[in-house]
């Protein structure tokens, strides 16, 4: 017999998801009256920075997203559009393609990463202590880890970036 969750569980379910997306649309806004493109823009641009020789398959870049994009191609190609990244053909592969960043691309997500900072310190991290901030990191690995996902790196382990 399965256990269902408890009153508890399930009130933490709905609160997480609640403030999830409340945060996620101030960022967001705050993102919008400073002039930048929605923040899959900047996880995108981050990721293919991020990338070796900064390119990835575009199913690669979904797979590194933080924000769970449903139209990637779509992304993919506003960000071809608007000159901060281009297609490669794969050379060995002649069906397959990369995503690279462009310098222009490079720029723009630097520019983003104040405003997006701003916006993470006036949304969380002037809401919680540096120890409240640890505890929910800690807290939000042990969930991700019972889905197969990876524990992110903690403040201080690797340069901030989101």
């Amino acid at each position: 017999m399965k256990r269902k969750p408890s009153t508890e569980a399930t009130a933490a379910w709905i609160r997480l998801m609640r403030v999830q997306s409340r945060v996620l649309d101030c960022v967001e806004q705050d993102l919008k009256k400073a002039g930048f493109p929605p923040l899959a823009w900047y996880d995108a641009l981050l990721e293919l920075s991020r990338a070796p020789s900064g390119e990835l398959r575009p199913v690669e870049l979904e797979r590194q997203m933080l924000l769970p994009q449903y139209s990637t191609s779509r992304l993919i190609d506003r960000l071809v559009d608007e000159g901060l990244a281009c297609r490669r053909e794969c050379k060995i592969d002649k069906r397959g393609q990369f995503v690279e960043i462009t310098e222009a691309g490079r720029e723009l997500q630097k520019r983003m990463w104040s405003a997006y900072s701003a916006a993470i310190e006036k949304h969380v991290g002037s809401k919680l202590s540096d120890a409240d901030a640890v505890r929910l990191s800690a807290l939000l690995d042990r969930l991700g880890c019972s889905c197969g996902e990876m524990r992110l790196p903690a403040a201080g382990e690797s340069q901030p970036s989101r």
